[in-house]
C-alpha cells in the first residue's frame, strides 16, 4: 500500500542484526559425562563436576537461565541432582528417551524464548550433531570445552542488573503462575483479576537504563520494530525534551516480572511518533500490551496530537502487530517490511479491571 497521508510518509528504521554478545539466554545440560562424571544407570557412581556447576552458577548470577536434556530415568537423575543440592537450578529439565532435539524444542516452548537463544551442552557428538541437525539456530558446545565457550560474545552479557540476578527466581513465580492458572476453574478473567497485577509505567531513570538496553535486544516478539538501543543512547533520548522514554514493571501476587516494558516516543506538534514498543514475552498472556498501548494513546490524546507508530516486520512479531490493529492502529504507509501506521484516538479501550495503574504522579485506574 502506499501513501494516503498528504505529508511525506517518515519511514521506520530498518531492522538491525541483533547483537551477537548476550545472546544465549539459556543452556541446556546433558548429565552423564557432561554435569558429572560417570553413568547413572549402569552403577549408580557419578561425581560432580564442580567447576561446571561454578560456571552454572556464575552465569546464573548473569542472568542466563539452565536446564537439562537428558536420556535418563527421570526419578533417579532428578533425586541425584537433589542429593548434588543444584536441582533447583535447572527450570524445565527435560529427562526422558526423547530425541535431545524434541526436548531443546519443549524447553524453548516452556520458556517462551527463541531457538536462537540456547545453547546446548553434551559429550556425545552425536547428541550435538542430532541437535545441530534439527535446530540449526541452537548453539552446540562440546562438554569438554565449556569453559573456552563460555568465553565467546554470545555468553556474555553487558550488563549484570538487579534483574539478571532475579531471572530464575522470576521464572520460578511463572511456573508458580502456570500451575496456578491450569488448577483454576472460571473465566480467565477471574483468573487474571485474582492475581492482583500491579502495572507501573514511568518515565525511565538512569538505573532504568541497563534493563532498557537488555530488553531491546532480548526481545523479539512483542518488539514493533526489533531495533536495538544502547545504554548511552537510551540516556541522550530520557533526557530529550522531544522525546518520551518510558518504562513499565508488573508485579502480582506471586512476585515481581521485574521491568518488561519500554516504550519511545518522538514528539511533535501534530502527531506524536511512536518508535518504539516493546514487551517481555513472559506477559503475553496478561494483556498487558495492550494496557500499556491504550496509556500512551490517552497521553497522545491528552496533549491533542494523533499518534503515529513504526512497526518493521522482522517474521518474529506478529503478535505486536495485531496488537496495534486491535487497538485501532490503519497502515498509512510501507516500504518493504517497514509499515507506519496512525491513530486518530477517536476510540480508546477503556481500562482492563483487573490490573491497576501506576504512573509517574502516583495516580492509578483499576
Amino acid at each position: 500500500m502506499t501513501s494516503t497521508a498528504a505529508e511525506p510518509v517518515v519511514q521506520a528504521p530498518a531492522v538491525p542484526r541483533k547483537p551477537k554478545r548476550g545472546r544465549v539466554k539459556c543452556i541446556v545440560w546433558d548429565l552423564d559425562h557432561t554435569l558429572w562424571e560417570g553413568v547413572l544407570l549402569e552403577d549408580g557412581t557419578t561425581a560432580l563436576r564442580e567447576d561446571v556447576v561454578a560456571e552454572i552458577r556464575r552465569l546464573d548470577e548473569a542472568g542466563v537461565l539452565h536446564s537439562i536434556a537428558s536420556r535418563n530415568d527421570h526419578e533417579a537423575a532428578m533425586e541425584r541432582l537433589r542429593e548434588y543440592g543444584v536441582d533447583d537450578l535447572f527450570l524445565h529439565p527435560q529427562i526422558n528417551w526423547n530425541a535431545k532435539s524434541h526436548s531443546v524444542r519443549e524447553i524453548a516452548r516452556a520458556l517462551n524464548i527463541g531457538l536462537d537463544a540456547i545453547a546446548f551442552v553434551d559429550d556425545q557428538e552425536f547428541e550435538r550433531a542430532e541437535v545441530a541437525r534439527e535446530l540449526p539456530d541452537v548453539i552446540t558446545v562440546d562438554a569438554l570445552e565449556v569453559h573456552r565457550a563460555f568465553e565467546r560474545e554470545e555468553f556474555r552479557p553487558r550488563f549484570i542488573t538487579d534483574e539478571s540476578r532475579q531471572r530464575r527466581s522470576m521464572y520460578r513465580g511463572q511456573i508458580e503462575r502456570e500451575q496456578a492458572e491450569s488448577e483454576f476453574v472460571g473465566p480467565s478473567e477471574q483468573f487474571l483479576s485474582d492475581l492482583g497485577m500491579r502495572l507501573s509505567i514511568t518515565r525511565a531513570r538512569t538505573e532504568d537504563l541497563q534493563r532498557a538496553e537488555e530488553l531491546t535486544i532480548r526481545t523479539n516478539q512483542l518488539n514493533s520494530t526489533g531495533r536495538t538501543y544502547s545504554y548511552e543512547e537510551l540516556d541522550a533520548l530520557r533526557t530529550s525534551p522531544d522525546h518520551l522514554l518510558l518504562v513499565a514493571s508488573l508485579e502480582d501476587r506471586f512476585g515481581s516480572y521485574g521491568k518488561i516494558g519500554v516504550t519511545l516516543i518522538e514528539k511533535g506538534e501534530e502527531h506524536w511518533h511512536l518508535r518504539l514498543l516493546l514487551m517481555s514475552c513472559r506477559v503475553m498472556s496478561r494483556g498487558v500490551g495492550t494496557i500499556l498501548l491504550n496509556h500512551l494513546m490517552n497521553l497522545a490524546k491528552e496533549a491533542g496530537v494523533t499518534l503515529r507508530a513504526d512497526f518493521v516486520e522482522t517474521g518474529r512479531n506478529r503478535m505486536m502487530q495485531i496488537a496495534y490493529a486491535f487497538a485501532g492502529f490503519e497502515e498509512i504507509g510501507r516500504e518493504g517490511n517497514e509499515v507506519l501506521m496512525e491513530n486518530d484516538l477517536s476510540a480508546i479501550q477503556a481500562p482492563a479491571s483487573y490490573v491497576t495503574v501506576i504512573t509517574d504522579d502516583g495516580a492509578s485506574a483499576a
